[in-house]
């Protein structure tokens, strides 16, 4: 009896362990920050005084992600920001900040604003194929009766 018990106290440890040991899909809201135009490099657009860190035009934006690659929708419209490069610090513009910015580099604010199509619709479209894929309807088996 004590060997049984044993043996099963044993086989449900490692069975625990694998089933705990599954992956998981993360999924989530996510802050996205690209840089969409790069600013000379002079002392105006320093990250601080002296200092040879510079900073770029960025869009942000907020989506909600699947798997970090997989973007469902977009849960915060694009608003442009100033960033490092490489980095997920950045620095909000008041409308005047950034019309002198924009002014002064001859950049068009709505085309640095668009998403891509990727970004706009590509969860959706992905969840379309899957859908299509896994809803067909499989041709159910009739039995007829004659009278």
């Amino acid at each position: 009896m004590i060997k049984k018990t044993l043996l099963l106290t044993f086989v449900l440890m490692f069975t625990t362990s694998f089933v705990s040991a599954k992956a998981k899909i993360p999924f989530g809201r996510i802050d996205k920050i690209e840089i969409v135009a790069d600013l000379p490099d002079t002392e105006k657009y320093a990250v601080s005084k002296g200092s040879k860190e510079y900073l770029d035009l960025a869009r942000m934006h907020q989506e909600y992600n699947i798997a970090w690659i997989i973007p469902a929708w977009i849960t915060q419209e694009p608003k442009l920001v100033l960033a490092k490069k490489e980095s997920d610090e950045y620095f909000e513009l008041t409308n005047e900040q950034l019309d002198q910015v924009l002014s002064e580099n001859k950049l068009n604010k709505e085309n640095l604003l668009q998403l891509g199509l990727y970004t706009k619709y590509g969860g959706k479209f992905i969840g379309l194929i899957l859908y299509g894929i896994f809803s067909k309807d499989k041709p159910k088996k009739i039995n007829t009766t004659h009278i």
